[in-house]
């Protein structure tokens, strides 16, 4: 049975192994900063992420290669599951909600996995470098004691008198 797989051509592994290779490394920086921000899911969810976006759409390639309306349906279902996890990373603290931030780089390292298994390199790659450039650079300019405030730390505002 698997000569038989190793011999035909319906199982190439390398196109597959390229894109989730793809998927998981565009992934980890992403991972990475999340996971150095000490947020709810890091760089092991990240990957795992994109990897499993671009799994599914890899897997039904080629039942959906006569169909693109089945691979938007996939694609939709995708979506829809992306935005689902994200909402777990979000909490509601007071008059405050924190976890956007993961929750919608949850929602892109999706797309990543997508973009990757459709063979959309350039698209994939784009989406890893603006989520990384804006995690990275932009978290700087965000106010600390707003941050602090949502924290629930109350040690950067002055004293009442």
């Amino acid at each position: 049975m698997i000569e038989q797989l190793l011999g035909s051509d319906n199982f190439n592994i390398l196109p597959h192994l390229a894109a989730l290779a793809i998927a998981y490394a565009l992934a980890f920086p992403i991972g990475w900063n999340r996971e150095q921000e000490e947020r709810s899911a890091g760089l092991r969810t990240f990957p795992l992420v994109a990897v499993a976006t671009c799994g599914f759409i890899q897997a039904a390639e080629s039942l959906t290669a006569s169909s693109p309306e089945a691979m938007a349906r996939i694609i939709e279902g995708l979506i829809t599951g992306m935005g689902f996890i994200g909402g777990g990373a979000i909490l509601r603290l007071q008059d405050s909600v924190k976890g956007t931030a993961t929750a919608a780089s949850l929602w892109v390292t999706g797309a990543i996995g997508v973009a990757a298994g459709l063979g959309s390199y350039d698209v994939a790659v784009m989406l890893s470098l603006v989520t990384v450039v804006t995690l990275w650079l932009l978290s700087p300019l965000k106010d600390p004691e707003r941050e602090a405030e949502i924290a629930g730390d109350k040690t950067l505002h002055a004293p009442e008198e």
